[in-house]
């Protein structure tokens, strides 16, 4: 019985797309900023086309595909999500305060007890 794994191969042409959007969004932000001395709208078209290329780019290839099917399973699972009420947000935010002031007035007790022991008792300096 073989025990071989599977695995996916990915052609160069996806790579050569992954790599060719990279470069299109860098054009695009790097055309944004050289533009200085252009209307903003210039600006922004040069902008969205690098962006707009890229995306296109990258939506051809394999990865791009398995991007996009991975950002709609999030949004799926994102909407079957039960999220708390306001009044529900509140109190678990009132009970993380409250424990953070219980912490910090802990700390600060050990933190003098420690001191005085240590400073006053052993060594017997005094602050």
């Amino acid at each position: 019985m073989s025990n071989q794994s599977v695995q996916t191969v990915s052609t160069s042409n996806d790579k050569y797309k992954v790599i060719l959007a990279i470069v299109a969004v860098v054009a695009g932000v790097a055309a944004f900023y050289v533009l200085v001395k252009q209307p903003t709208y210039v600006r922004v078209a040069a902008l969205i086309a690098g962006l707009l290329v890229a995306i296109v780019l990258a939506w051809t290839s394999e990865a791009g595909r398995g991007f996009v099917s991975f950002a709609k399973e999030a949004v799926r699972e994102t909407k079957k999500v039960v999220w708390p009420t306001r009044k529900e947000a509140g109190q678990i935010t009132a009970v993380v305060f409250g424990f953070v002031l219980v912490m910090a007035i802990f700390l600060w007790g050990t933190d003098q007890v420690l001191g005085y022991l240590f400073y006053e008792v052993i060594l017997g300096w005094k602050k």
